[in-house]
């Protein structure tokens, strides 16, 4: 691909991953009230699963997905609600630190599945890679190889935003160590998440072809 097509994509993703999103209101809640480990943790979780949504791009699986109106309705809702239940488990402050480095490992490993988890379901990421990815397709070449590219860059640039968020976030620690500041905060970003939710299941809903 030609440089400029290259940036062109980059550019796109850069604007696009800077929408206030389910991944940015997630990071935003778990690295307040939990840490920057924990916000790191889940952001190598929505990495992996933007880059195996990317490869599922690739190989035709998400073009199936879309062309399935039950396939796709199933996907969505299911992206839509998983939303909801960590906005519940954020409001009510449900925490799984402690001390101990077996269970510090066994929270980043929920951490990074449930990162993991709310990529895979979705819906934005999925019409980005059908929608969007192939307009900057060179189709006189190889589309897999293509696909995977631009996955990369896109996961990339997603990765550098997720972790300035977890940073930002986390910097602000010290002054959540107040408990009703803390709970007054969290409360305010799971509701963020709640209505990203809600958005995302509006913006998505016309996606299905017919």
């Amino acid at each position: 691909m030609d440089r400029e097509g290259l940036l062109g994509f980059a550019l796109t993703c850069l604007v696009i991953e800077l929408t206030p999103g389910p991944n940015m209101a997630y990071l935003a809640v778990l690295s307040a009230t939990s840490g920057r480990r924990s916000g790191f943790a889940a952001t190598a979780g929505i990495a992996l699963g933007l880059m195996l949504v990317g490869i599922g791009a690739a190989l035709g699986l998400t073009a199936v997905i879309g062309s399935s109106r039950w396939l796709y309705e199933s996907w969505r809702w299911a992206g839509v609600l998983y939303l909801f239940w960590l906005a519940w488990e954020g409001w009510q402050g449900t925490n799984e630190t402690s001390p101990g480095d077996a269970r510090v490992l066994q929270n980043d490993a929920t951490y990074f599945s449930r990162g993991l988890i709310t990529n895979l379901l979705n819906p934005k990421a999925g019409i980005f890679y059908v929608a969007i990815l192939p307009t900057f397709l060179d189709p006189s070449r190889a589309f897999a190889s293509q696909a995977v590219l631009l996955s990369v860059i896109y996961v990339l640039i997603a990765t550098t935003i997720h972790s300035t968020i977890v940073l930002s976030a986390n910097a602000a620690e010290p002054w959540l160590r107040d408990p009703e500041r803390s709970i007054t905060v969290r409360r305010y970003l799971s509701g963020a998440l709640v209505i990203i939710a809600l958005w995302l299941a509006y913006a998505t809903r016309y996606a299905t072809t017919q």
